[in-house]
């Protein structure tokens, strides 16, 4: 089989992915959502896609010796957390992406949360006319205009990380947030049978992480155990977390869990697990994996991390802006849930090699 018709093969699935799902006779979106860590598209079919664009370059190629001559799209990608750490192998999936299928990308946005310099970015974006534009929804109502006036000027417009519902972006990549609290909370009730658990959340509203705290709750209410939840907002900088947290515990000595539904405050979490000597004798998780909190997990100050996969958040939406742009809308589009994988410290030994999946090292290479 030629690089090209492998690449039709893979344009094929994913507009049969696309289709409705009237159109797909036995096909369980849900089901399908579940299984994949690509929700909305085969790993094999994204495996075939890079395979045939890998060795179209190698060749001399590159992205043209398949797709033909095409423009060096410039996409941006709009944060409200620019430069915190987890989103460092976002950025490396972008520049991945970018480098294997000719484009280039702007990262953008807001260092701490601030939806109208958001806005602002998203804004300069169409004014400046971005051939695509992916922005992580942290508002459920502030960037439905913005986005509809990109829309309107024929940008298209993907969401990553985190949604709105209401928004009329055409996709999102990232994970089922709300689904995640719920299997957060189903953990939390198998090992504390009663008492007060301390849920720890940066920002209270923030649509990246509410939803994970209400899935949390529903869970633990609908167990019918007595256990008296705390939401405890922590702020964003790591030294105010570790406040946050130490300040709970020691106002909840008789707490019996600890969880947060975000990577920096899972991260001091683990850290206040350790400096007050609770391993053992709290039950502690959370989500994401920073190297502290892959250290700290390994050594058993926290049950549990949940891994989101950040770097396909960067990945797969500059993947979709790119089809959609070279197929001219015909495909590309696709729905991507980027997972819910409970790490533990008995699975957490893959995670401590450095890579640019985990945006431990700049350097790629294959991990080992």
């Amino acid at each position: 089989m030629t690089d090209s018709d492998h690449v039709h093969e893979t344009l094929e699935r994913l507009d049969y992915i696309d289709r409705p799902a009237a159109d797909r006779p036995g096909f369980s979106r849900r089901a399908f959502l579940r299984r994949t860590a690509l929700t909305g598209v085969a790993a094999g079919s994204v495996g075939g896609l890079l395979s045939a664009c890998g060795t179209s370059a190698s060749s001399g190629g590159g992205s043209a010796g398949v797709f033909g001559s095409h423009p060096s799209y410039k996409f941006v990608f709009v944060n409200h957390v620019t430069t915190n750490p987890f989103f460092t192998p976002t950025q490396d999936g972008i520049a991945d992406a970018c480098k294997l299928l000719g484009c280039t990308y702007q990262w953008t946005g807001s260092e701490n949360s601030d939806v109208s310099q958001m806005v602002n970015a998203l804004n300069s974006a169409v004014t400046a006319k971005a051939d695509g534009i992916a922005i992580s929804l942290v508002d459920l109502h502030a960037f439905n205009a913005p986005v509809e006036k990109a829309l309107a000027a024929g940008i298209p417009v993907v969401a990553y990380n985190a949604d709105a519902p209401a928004n009329k972006r055409l996709s999102y990549s990232g994970q089922d947030l709300k689904l995640a609290g719920e299997e957060m909370g189903a953990r939390i009730i198998a090992v504390v049978p009663e008492g007060e658990v301390g849920l720890f959340i940066d920002t209270p509203g923030s649509a990246n992480l509410q939803p994970r705290i209400e899935g949390v709750e529903k869970a633990v209410k609908a167990s019918g155990k007595p256990i008296t939840t705390h939401s405890v907002a922590t702020g964003t900088s790591i030294p105010g977390e570790i406040s946050a947290i130490e300040a709970y515990y020691k106002s909840h000595k008789s707490a019996k869990g600890l969880y947060s539904v975000s990577g920096g405050s899972t991260e001091s979490l683990a850290k206040v697990m350790q400096s007050l000597g609770l391993r053992g004798k709290v039950h502690a998780g959370g989500f994401d994996l920073t190297e502290q909190t892959i250290k700290l997990l390994g050594e058993g100050y926290i049950d549990f991390t949940i891994d989101q996969q950040p770097y396909l958040q960067g990945f797969i939406p500059t993947l979709q802006l790119f089809l959609y742009k070279v197929s001219n809308s015909q495909t590309g589009i696709f729905e991507a849930n980027t997972g819910l994988k409970f790490v533990t410290k008995e699975t957490v030994e893959p995670y401590k090699a450095k890579s640019r999946f985990e945006g431990t090292t700049a350097t790629a290479g294959v991990v080992k």
